[in-house]
Order: C-alpha cells, then sequence, then structure tokens
C-alpha cells in the first residue's frame, strides 16, 4: 500500500480509501444490494490487511446501520489511532432522502451537533478524523456551518472538515467565510469524478490544485460501468437508480470511453477497474479514490490498479472520445 498526506495536512492516508455505502441494513435503504454486517466485516479486515487505513462513510448509508457496522469492525480489529474514519452530515436517515421534515436535514448548526453525536455513538469513537458536508445547503447560512464545524473541531469531535458534491463557487466561499473568521478550514473534497464523467475538470479541480485541498473521488469507478462488458448487468445496475440518473442519459458516449478502457487492460494484461483507477491515480490533485468494495475480490482488484502505470499517451487516448456531460444530481440538494 502506498500512503500520501490529505491535502495541506500532516494527516497519512493511503491512496485508495474504502468506501463504505455498501454496508449496512438493505431493509432500511434505497439500495438493495448492500451487504449485511458479517460480510461487511470481512471485507474491511481484508482492507485493514491490505494497508488501507482510510474508511469514508455517512450517517446516511441505510439509516445509520453502515456506520456502526463499520465501527464494529474497526474495534474489533483495528488501532485507532492508525486509522482514518470519514463520515458526513447533511440528508435525513431512513429511505426518504428528500424528507422536509423539520430540522431532519441540512447543515445547521442544530442539525449538526444532533447529527455529530450519533454518528460517534454509532462508530463507537470519541472523535472522527473527517467530518464532511454531504452537500450544500441553500437553506442555511454558510456563515452558521463553518462556525459550527470549527466548533466542533475545537471540542475534540472532529479532528478534520471535508466537503461533497458542489459548484466551485460554494466551495470557494466556505473557504473565504472560514479564512475570513478564523476558523477551521476544509482540507479536502469528495468529488463525482471518473473517466466517464470529467466535469470537475473544469474549476473544482484546478481550485483543489491551488488551495492546497485533497481530492477523494467518489464513484471512480461510474457505479461499475468502467469494470464491465457494455452489455453485462448486475442487481446494482438493474436496481441502482440513483446510477441511472448519473450516467443514463451518456451512456453513447461513454461506451467509446469503456471500450478503450477495455483495449488499454488487454494491452496491459490487467482488469478494466485497474485501468480506471489507474488513470484517476495519476491525476493531480487526486489522493485517494473512493472504492466501494462489496466483496474481497473488489479490494484486492483495486489495490493492484496502484502498479499500473499509464504513459502519457495512454492517459491522452483514455480522455479523447469524452465529450461534455450534463452536471447530474450528485451537485444538487437532493
Amino acid at each position: 500500500m502506498e500512503y500520501t498526506k490529505l491535502g495541506n495536512t500532516g494527516l497519512d492516508v493511503s491512496r485508495l480509501c474504502l468506501g463504505c455505502m455498501g454496508f449496512g441494513v438493505k431493509e432500511r435503504w434505497v439500495h438493495p444490494w448492500v451487504i449485511d454486517e458479517e460480510s461487511s466485516r470481512t471485507v474491511i479486515i481484508k482492507a485493514l490487511d491490505l494497508g488501507i487505513n482510510f474508511f469514508d462513510t455517512a450517517n446516511v448509508y441505510s439509516d445509520g446501520t453502515s456506520e456502526e457496522f463499520l465501527g464494529s469492525a474497526l474495534k474489533d480489529f483495528a488501532n485507532r489511532d492508525e486509522i482514518v474514519i470519514a463520515t458526513k452530515v447533511y440528508f435525513p436517515l431512513g429511505k426518504d432522502l428528500n424528507s422536509k421534515g423539520p430540522n431532519r436535514k441540512g447543515l445547521s448548526r442544530k442539525h449538526i451537533m444532533s447529527e455529530i453525536d450519533k454518528s460517534l455513538k454509532r462508530l463507537g469513537t470519541d472523535y472522527v478524523d473527517l467530518y464532511q458536508i454531504h452537500r450544500w445547503d441553500y437553506d442555511t447560512p454558510i456563515e452558521e456551518t463553518m462556525e459550527a464545524l470549527h466548533d466542533l473541531v475545537k471540542a475534540g469531535k472532529v479532528r478534520y472538515i471535508g466537503a461533497s458534491a458542489m459548484y466551485s463557487w460554494q466551495f470557494l466561499k466556505a473557504i473565504h467565510v472560514a479564512e475570513k473568521n478564523g476558523w477551521t478550514r476544509f482540507v479536502s473534497m469528495q468529488d463525482h469524478l471518473n473517466l466517464i464523467y470529467r466535469e470537475e475538470e473544469r474549476e473544482m479541480l484546478p481550485l483543489c490544485k491551488e488551495e492546497k485541498i485533497g481530492v477523494i473521488p467518489y464513484s471512480p469507478l461510474a457505479s461499475g460501468r468502467l469494470t464491465r462488458d457494455w452489455l453485462e448487468d448486475t442487481l446494482r445496475s438493474e436496481t441502482d437508480q440513483t446510477q441511472k440518473s448519473k450516467y443514463g442519459a451518456t451512456e453513447n458516449n461513454d461506451r467509446l470511453v469503456v471500450e478503450r478502457v477495455s483495449e488499454i487492460a488487454k494491452k496491459h494484461g490487467v482488469l478494466k477497474s485497474q485501468i480506471a483507477l489507474a488513470w484517476l491515480l495519476q491525476k493531480e490533485p487526486v489522493t485517494a479514490p473512493i472504492v466501494g468494495a462489496t466483496k474481497i475480490s473488489h479490494l484486492e482488484d483495486s489495490v493492484g490498479a496502484l502498479s499500473v502505470k499509464l504513459t502519457t499517451e495512454e492517459v491522452a487516448y483514455l480522455e479523447e472520445p469524452y465529450v461534455p456531460h450534463p452536471v447530474v444530481g450528485a451537485l444538487s440538494s437532493n
């Protein structure tokens, strides 16, 4: 395993992060493909064995049970001082992510202060290494959000703060507000980035590079579309409506990219997933792609990508068919 600093911090993280959205009680979540606690523990143990020390979850994943499964496994099998736990806040818990109930979602001081304590309890830890705002809250002043996050850092409940899935102007505004008031600054951006969705290259990646912000992309394999034959179906591809909303409208163009991934994979004698991850790992300022493994083989394959080195010509060949994509739902508050 390789390690690097998370942005402009002294925090060492593995170059792959285990995403835990696939862990939890499936009856309490919108995705029927999540795996149960026993299976989750097997994957987490394997991740630790492979040297992964960076784990990303969220309070909303499987109605809090993802945090519970992760916390329990890490308590049993890891040294807390050596691992980095990241979680998120914004959405209401339960299956209805668009719930309008009062104070059930968002980034108000009330909601943040309430949810961090619940996350800590589920994770079975005194602090979270990286606490991230899951979306931008259009209904709460960013000053209120940034001060609340700063207070969590000063209280010792959070070590660093990060953000996810927003427009560049919003992210920069949050950074400015923190600097203006002497509050804790964001150190990371968890954004949507892969070979078939590269809109973040326009503004977000240059901004993060300039501001020395660590980038931890989610959906690095495009929900599996970069890993399998184009016509192959899986339980996730057939049931994941979020995946369909992100990529369904651009399938014809995306297919050309996937075909080139397959071509380069055959040339190197490796898996398509390893080519897709190798492309991300060479891109600045990417710190650690978030790999959503639900099988041990997923982890082993992902770690294998660390040894795949693409040439400048291969990178250009993979990128050439890409066409501009519409900004999709991950950048909305829903």
